[in-house]
């Protein structure tokens, strides 16, 4: 029990146990709560009569005296687990701008609720650090923890260091979600549906460019440990591989483990090679807004070529408005960051949450991208 109430309980427990020995030591008391010496002197009934004893030892009053006591530790330990409750966080990256957003918005809806404590970690990428963070989760006695996974093929290794704490998987789906214990769940966006969005739209508007008899292009991975860059450049292919857009050929494809500089260079060699291309598709943002830059530096007219992303970052609208970039998806850090801690109340309550609570994505192009200046 005290593992799993944390210290609080034990505070409690000790304060009652205190309260106790000191009202009983040496100590009884009459029918109108004053209090008598044990030992020598007069002693009364309840009628003021001498010669009896009213309250010895487990009679009636000292029964109601203990029972009194102990109901109320008993409330003052439920108040304080219930009102007090600690979720620990640990993300797979600190220095990435999409997480950032996510990680900050979490802080502050925790800000908004009573009695929530609220910390997070930075694995740095390191899955051996974040399972070492999960277990010190444990052992400091929060009531849930939080995990971005640094690598979603690891599920089953970090939810065995969870134990019996709750835990809730925010935006990177392990693999192991098909079978998650009743104490553990999954927040995110449904991937299947950001790289066919952006593919999609960015085939649409080939075609729209007349270029429906034939178009090439690049598509840039996120970090192939992760769940979602796999499934985005899979999203990818099977759009290319629908008779509306199989027009479409990828010249060639390489991780850039979501980074805006490494997009950069990677693009660079690639147009190096001076062969010709009409799109980029990227897994995030970052990449394409990477993809971008070097191909203004090489003095490309961005209205000949297509691009494509996931994220709607702030940097990735300001991008589009220049007219540089043609489509990202919104990504709900907020509903996901949210979502998350919502969950891990729930689990802490022990209510039965759904195991996959998916928020959905949303296609954004020059045309309704107003609407989601302020979100990201």
């Amino acid at each position: 029990m005290f593992r799993a109430c944390g210290w609080r309980t034990v505070l409690v427990v000790i304060a009652v146990r205190e309260v106790w020995s000191r009202v009983f030591k040496g100590f009884r008391y009459n029918i109108l709560g004053k209090k008598e010496e044990l030992a020598g002197g007069k002693r009364s009934n309840y009628f003021g009569q001498p010669g009896k004893l009213h309250c010895a030892p487990g009679t009636f009053w000292e029964r109601t005296m203990k029972k009194l006591l102990l109901t109320t530790g008993l409330t003052a330990l439920l108040s304080t687990t219930a009102a007090a409750q600690e979720i620990g966080a640990t993300f797979s990256r600190f220095d990435d701008n999409w997480l950032t957003v996510l990680r900050t918005g979490m802080v502050e809806y925790a800000g908004t609720i009573d009695g929530l404590s609220y910390q997070q970690e930075d694995a740095s990428d390191d899955l051996a650090k974040q399972i070492d963070q999960v277990r010190n989760f444990v052992a400091s006695g929060v009531d849930a923890i939080i995990v971005n996974i640094v690598d979603t093929s690891a599920g089953a290794a970090v939810s065995a260091a969870a134990g019996d704490t709750p835990l809730v998987y925010v935006n990177r789906e392990p693999d192991n979600v098909d079978v998650l214990p009743a104490t553990q769940a999954f927040v995110a966006s449904n991937e299947i549906e950001s790289g066919t969005l952006s593919a999609f739209e960015i085939c649409k508007n080939l075609r729209a460019d007349g270029k429906a008899g034939g178009a090439r292009g690049y598509l840039m991975n996120g970090q192939l440990s992760n769940q979602a860059a796999v499934q985005r450049s899979k999203d990818v292919h099977d759009v290319i591989g629908m008779d509306m857009c199989n027009f479409m050929t990828i010249i060639d494809e390489q991780t850039a483990n979501w980074s805006r500089d490494e997009a950069q260079d990677l693009m660079t060699n690639w147009m190096s090679s001076g062969e010709p291309f009409d799109f980029v598709l990227a897994n995030n943002d970052e990449m394409a807004i990477g993809a971008i830059q070097a191909m203004k530096a090489a003095g490309m007219d961005m209205a000949d070529v297509q691009v494509g992303g996931v994220d709607a970052s702030q940097d990735a609208l300001l991008a589009m408005a220049a007219g540089d970039y043609d489509v990202t998806v919104f990504q709900d850090s907020v509903g996901q960051g949210t979502g998350s801690i919502d969950t891990a109340l729930r689990l802490i309550a022990g209510e039965k949450v759904d195991k996959k609570v998916y928020i959905p994505f949303v296609l954004v192009t020059p045309d309704n991208m107003g609407d989601f200046l302020d979100k990201n």
